[in-house]
């Protein structure tokens, strides 16, 4: 259904690939590996679906550390033999991925006509801690809510309440805002609204059910939430 933006109160954004561009770990493997392009997308393939398996085999690990082991599933894969120190090197750069340029602008407008927002995210406090900083918009949110804090990542349904429960608002008054659909489906079967950022006009996805609502920048979303 549409977005009711008269029920919205709170607006929750995802970290990775909304906030910041994953795909700029293509330069920290350049020079290091013969394919950048497929060494990053499997390596990001790989995060997200050992994430969703932690869930259902109840083997939690900090995403950093799932990160780590899909990194080097993504060189053995591609047959790239790159030394401890290197790895750590090309995983730091999740600490200074670029930002999408309508950010700080997009969550400034948001907050300057009222809306609380916060960041809700796979990634371990120590990594929210540094992307808030690292943003531009430390000052702007009022908090970062990780998957650490109950042990569940994204898509569970817990995840989405319980960061409702730590915004203190009902959860049909928070919409969630994430360029990851399945992000997005999580949200809506939670009972949250979902706002899909599809910055890169791609098809839309045949599982999960529709997004409430559609955009390409956060400043679509402000201009449909009158901020």
């Amino acid at each position: 259904m549409p977005l009711d933006t008269d029920l919205v109160s709170t607006v929750t954004f995802d970290s990775y690939s909304t906030l910041v561009d994953v795909d700029a770990a293509v330069r920290a493997l350049a020079g290091r590996v013969d394919d950048p392009d497929a060494v990053s997308s499997l390596w990001r393939a790989r995060s997200l679906t050992y994430a969703t398996m932690a869930n259902f085999l109840d083997f939690y690990r900090p995403f950093f550390e799932l990160n780590r082991g899909a990194l080097r599933y993504a060189l053995d894969y591609h047959d790239e033999d790159l030394s401890a120190a290197e790895r750590d090197e090309v995983l730091a750069v999740y600490h200074e991925l670029d930002v999408f340029d309508d950010v700080r602008e997009g969550v400034e407008r948001l907050v300057d006509a009222g809306y609380d927002c916060y960041v809700v995210s796979n990634g371990d406090p120590e990594m929210l801690a540094t992307l808030v900083e690292h943003t531009d918009v430390a000052d702007l949110v009022a908090d970062t809510v990780s998957a650490d804090e109950i042990r569940t990542y994204k898509p569970a349904a817990d995840l989405y309440r319980h960061a409702a429960g730590r915004t203190g608002t009902p959860i049909d008054e928070v919409v969630h805002v994430s360029a990851g659909w399945f992000d997005v489906a999580g949200a809506c079967h939670a009972g949250m609204q979902g706002v899909w950022v599809d910055r890169k006009d791609t098809p839309p996805e045949p599982f999960g059910g529709d997004p409430d609502l559609t955009v390409r920048t956060l400043h679509d979303l402000a201009d449909t939430l009158g901020a």
